[in-house]
């Protein structure tokens, strides 16, 4: 496949287009690895608002987003109630779908039980990738996937704790994001910036995470 050159002479992937808040996403954030826990509440809640959407729409909504809800400190959204959720049903500057906002404080409660009897968010999330990132080589669009085992067993590990809107397509493109994959193509030079090692293809078995009851 050709690479995608820009004016700046860097390849990248297709997906950011010329859009230069797509750009500098791509090229700071997207598949950089994440370990903050209420960074990664943060973007699965965001990704969760996606759905249905476009990336970009939510990008271009993302201050909004942190002022309506608090910084996603999660501790502050989970005591949202009926009046809150009739208040951000009125912001304009976010997306107003009742079903996501109360999503949003499910999951800040089911992070807060994560925290606070185990194991730790962001443990959680990446125990599924060994703790490590898993780098594909995907020379085509066409080749990255939508889901994969790996997203279906951390979907179903997560609604199990009660987190909202994290079917496994969402959890996927969370992977993304967050660099638990690197599914930057390989002719992008972000690919090799954050492979930091030899590439593993396959995605090993999701270790078994035993509900805390």
């Amino acid at each position: 496949m050709t690479p995608v050159v820009h004016p700046d002479g860097l390849a990248r992937c297709t997906w950011p287009g010329q859009d230069p808040l797509y750009l500098a996403y791509h090229d700071t954030e997207w598949g950089v690895p994440e370990h903050d826990d209420r960074a990664l509440y943060e973007k699965l809640v965001l990704d969760g608002f996606q759905a249905g959407l476009s990336w970009i729409t939510i990008l271009r909504k993302r201050d909004n987003f942190r002022a309506a809800f608090a910084g996603f400190d999660p501790v502050r959204i989970a005591s949202f109630g009926d009046a809150k959720v009739a208040a951000l049903m009125q912001d304009a500057g976010i997306v107003r779908n009742r079903a996501k906002i109360e999503g949003a404080i499910a999951s800040a409660r089911a992070w807060l039980a994560v925290m606070e009897q185990g194991p730790g968010f962001s443990a959680l999330l990446w125990g599924f990738v060994d703790g490590r990132p898993q780098v594909n080589r995907f020379r085509t669009s066409a080749e990255v996937p939508a889901e994969t085992p790996v997203s279906r067993a951390m979907a179903k590990e997560l609604a199990g704790r009660g987190f909202k809107f994290c079917g496994p397509t969402i959890v996927y493109a969370f992977m993304q994001a967050v660099g638990m994959v690197n599914d930057h193509l390989v002719t992008c030079h972000r690919h090799a910036a954050l492979a930091g090692g030899p590439s593993r293809i396959a995605p090993r078995r999701a270790p078994a995470l035993r509900k805390k009851t």
